[in-house]
């Protein structure tokens, strides 16, 4: 296994990755193990959604024809 070191982390970003390993009952090692390894794996959240819109285009669809409003009587 290979061992990574990173420098010049922001205080806050080291808080918050603190913060969402206690909440997930990691260690931060742990944790930034997780976060790194869905970055880079291709199954996280954000990519399947994204492929799935990709996959279903909508910008072909025909709209029905719309009629006109009714009048709304308000008195």
């Amino acid at each position: 296994m290979a061992a990574i070191v990173v420098r010049n982390l922001d205080d806050d970003v080291q808080r918050r990755l603190k913060e969402r390993a206690a909440q997930n009952h990691r260690s931060m090692e742990a944790e930034a193990r997780a976060i790194l390894t869905s970055a880079v794996s291709g199954s996280g959240f954000v990519r399947a959604w994204l492929e799935l819109g990709a996959a279903q285009p909508g910008d072909d669809l025909e709209l029905p024809p719309r009629s006109a409003p009714r009048a709304i009587d308000l008195s």
